[in-house]
């Protein structure tokens, strides 16, 4: 799984552009334009980070690969960041992330895949799997269930259809 590369801070003031600089002082990051401070965040504030930066990239104030050149960070962390002040605006920066759902077959699972495994059109079983989103495990069968036939990786082709998909 991918790490984040945080930015790296200095203790001493680091200039990003001719007019802007930052400092680390006490566990809190400042931003000056000139000699004023307009920002500060904790060190540890990433969203902080990447909202302000943003922000300063969206008013022309400072280019993509100033801010990659003063803080470290990959230019795709940049860019991503741009992409979501402008889609989502600030907001999107502060809110928590959606929850992932799992991959484990629930009893709508099981109905569904009752529902395929009762139609008319032939597929193996890996693309039933990559189709269902199920990674079987060895031999053993996804479906815990007498209603439901079991199936081995390299068995004969299944009969499943795709259901209607519809828009809305």
């Amino acid at each position: 799984m991918p790490q984040i590369q945080r930015p790296i801070f200095p203790t001493s003031c680091t200039a990003m552009t001719q007019e802007l600089a930052f400092e680390q002082r006490e566990g809190t990051v400042y931003y000056f334009n000139g000699h004023l401070p307009v920002f500060s965040h904790p060190v540890d504030d990433i969203a902080s980070f990447r909202f302000f930066t943003s922000q300063l990239i969206s008013n022309g104030n400072a280019s993509q690969g100033e801010i990659v050149r003063a803080f470290g960070v990959p230019l795709v962390t940049v860019k991503r960041s741009c992409k979501k002040l402008r889609d989502e605006g600030a907001a999107g920066f502060f809110r928590p992330a959606e929850p992932r759902l799992g991959h484990k077959l629930t009893d709508d699972g099981r109905s569904f895949v009752r529902g395929l495994m009762n139609t008319t059109i032939n597929l193996r079983p890996n693309l039933a799997r990559r189709e269902l989103r199920v990674e079987l495990q060895g031999q053993a069968n996804p479906i815990h269930d007498d209603a439901v036939a079991s199936f081995a990786p390299n068995s004969t082709p299944l009969r499943l259809t795709i259901p209607e998909r519809t828009c809305g």
